[in-house]
């Protein structure tokens, strides 16, 4: 085990830092102070990678209105392409949680991009003269201005993924709707019989529901765009040079490939984490359809003998340690559960927000914590209940069309051609009898065989028409 230290300072005095480490002494006070989560900046590799694209885009906006050497922007820019490459993540060991609105984030940004940058030089870790985390790493900068901007970075990158993982569910859910595209069922509301439907277009309405939220969370995105680099501390835009904020927004743009441009008013975008705020109502109402969608099939494969048994989910593991051969509905279950998270964090995110105060808002921290988790949870939900459920997921055809054709809801499509009363009269009868829709319609001479079968074809039972007989 290396026990080798470098002594390192700074306002509050002198502190070992082991010699192999990347980061330096504000970063291991930090790692003291903050032992809040559990949950390391490494842990969101995303967010890591994006804090580097930030500092490289700095850089070179520095060196470019003549403020930053040519061989310091080098060293600074490659060290933070090793971060892009994912090398020296284990480095960023901060909390996620923790007091400063993200100072202690940028630190470790700070302290690791210049001890590799120095090390590029060939100097030793820790010999801040020739490349220093303040004077050069974080040169035109504030943690105000770089932790907003990278955590809309990293937000970005974020959608990215869930977009496509939605994508996946949403083409599930249509393929789907094409495999059981004529296979009746029973449609329910308030939990009672209603009208029969097709288990397509069951199918095909969870699919539409994924594609209204996709284009939602697509919405998002543009708010990440604007970004307030240059402004500082508060947004007047002390120690930034004339040029460098545009420049900064531009080089990240070329970085990214994303529109990045400076807000109107830096005082303002600053303070503001309104963009949060929306990204987590959209992430909120992207949980209560996956979760409304979990439930439903949660209902509708209850039994297997005395429950709905409409359809049958994909067997992935023993249900009970007591009940043999108990099969529980586990992938529906831990997407309820994923979601009752970003529910519940989407209210964190308003009163962080909302408690803001003055010209910054210290609480980004906690957004990007639980913006961050969220996300991630959402987009494994959706692979996982596409590939490990809704793929597999078979119909109890037969059960469905006994339903359907026994069902005193049937009598809805009547009502068109036998009118309220005789329809009401004909409900009533079947519920005291235990008979059939069907046959009572025939008994009571209320229609003629080929007109009944007409109307109660699947056709004409499931699909917007009304065609009456002559």
């Amino acid at each position: 085990m290396n026990t080798a230290t470098r002594q390192e300072h700074d306002l509050i005095g002198y502190r070992d830092v082991p010699a192999d480490a990347y980061y330096g002494i504000q970063t291991l006070r930090a790692f003291e102070n903050f032992t809040v989560s559990g949950v390391r900046l490494h842990q969101f590799s995303t967010f890591v990678r994006a804090l580097a694209t930030v500092k490289k885009a700095a850089a070179i906006a520095n060196n470019k209105v003549d403020v930053l050497d040519e061989r310091i922007k080098d060293a600074i820019v490659a060290a933070c392409d090793d971060v892009i490459d994912n090398k020296y993540h284990d480095q960023f060991i901060v909390d996620m949680f923790q007091g400063g609105a993200g100072t202690s984030t940028n630190m470790n940004a700070n302290e690791v991009i210049a001890n590799r940058a120095l090390e590029i030089l060939g100097y030793q870790k820790g010999d801040y003269q020739h490349v220093h985390p303040n004077n050069n790493v974080n040169l035109s900068q504030s943690t105000n201005d770089v932790y907003p901007t990278a955590m809309k970075v990293a937000l970005d990158d974020y959608c990215t993924r869930l977009l496509q993982k939605m994508k996946v569910l949403h083409d599930s859910f249509i393929n789907k709707s094409i495999e059981l595209a004529d296979e009746l069922k029973m449609g329910r509301t308030h939990l009672q019989d209603a009208v029969p439907m097709t288990a397509g277009q069951e199918f095909n309405a969870f699919a539409t529901m994924i594609k209204k939220e996709m284009a939602r969370i697509e919405s998002s995105r543009v708010l990440f765009h604007e970004i307030n680099m240059g402004g500082t501390a508060i947004g007047t835009g002390l120690n930034a040079p004339v040029g460098y904020s545009e420049l900064c927004a531009q080089t990240l743009e070329e970085l990214t490939g994303r529109p990045y441009y400076i807000a109107e008013d830096l005082i303002e975008a600053t303070q503001d984490t309104s963009p949060y705020v929306a990204l987590s109502g959209n992430l909120r109402l992207l949980a209560a359809r996956l979760s409304k969608i979990a439930n439903d099939l949660r209902l509708q494969t209850s039994g297997p003998r005395a429950g709905l048994a409409q359809y049958r989910l994909p067997e992935m593991q023993p249900g009970s340690s007591i009940m043999p051969g108990k099969v529980n509905p586990v992938i529906p279950e831990v997407v309820n559960q994923a979601c009752f998270h970003v529910m519940g964090v989407d209210n964190a995110i308003a009163m962080a927000s909302e408690s803001g105060q003055l010209q910054l808002n210290v609480f980004e921290p906690v957004m990007a914590f639980n913006l961050f988790t969220g996300m991630s949870m959402l987009s494994n939900v959706c692979e996982v209940f596409a590939t490990r459920c809704i793929d597999g997921l078979m119909m109890n055809n037969e059960a469905c069309r006994v339903e359907v054709f026994n069902n005193i809801g049937l009598v809805t499509a009547l009502n068109p051609h036998l009118g309220y009363e005789s329809s009401s009269y004909v409900a009533k009868k079947a519920q005291e009898t235990g008979g059939s829709v069907y046959d009572i319609v025939l008994g009571e001479k209320l229609m003629n065989k080929e007109t009944l079968d007409f109307v109660l074809s699947p056709a004409n039972m499931v699909y917007p028409k009304v065609k009456l007989m002559p």
